[in-house]
């Protein structure tokens, strides 16, 4: 209950991946939890959920985070519903892999809006919040594409999540003197039922064969680094992006 009482938004988080671990991990940490989806069903299903088994308080909402009115309609319920906003953790992201010889504009905006503008859009909402509390927690799923090149078809991908960890350092910058950390974390493949949608298995067993650990990644290993961050623990550390890749990328 190191975190009780605390305020956390959560993009993409009703799944099967990081979000959802991320909001059930921060729940046992005494956390009240405000579970973003675009699915409205689903966020309301798994906020419930995270309510009945933690005994937090939570919100469940519909969030597109390419659309700027859901983005500051969470922002305006959250704070009716909290009276403030804590943490943000901003995962929302996906993939359309392509080679740039054959990316489509449309693909390249849906990864360029989903996985960066999201960032920005969301971060904006919050941001006047955490400055007038001075205090927030903000923590940013990037990627270790955004450090390498890859021939897969990631250059969209790639772009954007080396530019959430810009942008990240950035806010960093200007956050700090209201007591506001920001830092960015970027896994290697970190499986959930969904992956087989976005890459070809060829792929997959690509990225799973450069992790030397001799374990693969889960959520929870992500969803633990954020614990971590937003904890008094690491109060600390910020512009940051933190490296969860079981040894597959080191920097």
């Amino acid at each position: 209950m190191r975190l009780q009482n605390k305020i956390a938004i959560l993009t993409a988080a009703a799944g099967a991946g990081i979000g959802q671990a991320t909001a059930r991990i921060l729940a046992r940490e005494g956390v009240n939890v405000v579970v973003t989806d675009m699915h409205e069903e689903r966020s309301l299903k798994t906020a419930h959920a995270i309510e009945k088994e933690y005994g937090v308080e939570t919100l469940g909402l519909k969030c597109d985070v390419t659309n700027l009115d859901d983005i500051k309609h969470v922002a305006k319920a959250t704070l009716k519903k909290f009276g403030r906003i804590d943490i943000l953790l901003n995962n929302a992201g996906t993939n359309r892999p392509a080679q740039i010889v054959d990316m489509t504009d449309k693909a390249w905006d849906l990864v360029i809006n989903t996985s960066l503008k999201g960032v920005f859009y969301f971060t904006r909402a919050v941001l006047p919040a955490m400055m007038e509390q001075r205090y927030g927690r903000i923590v940013n799923i990037a990627s270790v594409t955004g450090f390498r090149g890859l021939a897969g078809g990631h250059a969209h991908y790639a772009a954007a999540k080396a530019g959430v960890m810009a942008f990240t350092r950035c806010l960093a910058m200007e956050a700090a003197p209201y007591r506001i950390t920001a830092n960015a974390i970027a896994p290697s493949l970190i499986y959930n039922e969904f992956i087989p949608n976005i890459y070809p298995p060829e792929e997959i067993e690509r990225m799973y064969s450069d992790i030397p650990y001799p374990r693969k990644g889960t959520p929870e290993d992500i969803a633990n680094t954020v614990l971590f961050l937003v904890s008094d623990e690491g109060e600390y550390i910020t512009g940051q992006t933190i490296c969860v890749t079981g040894g597959s990328y080191m920097r």
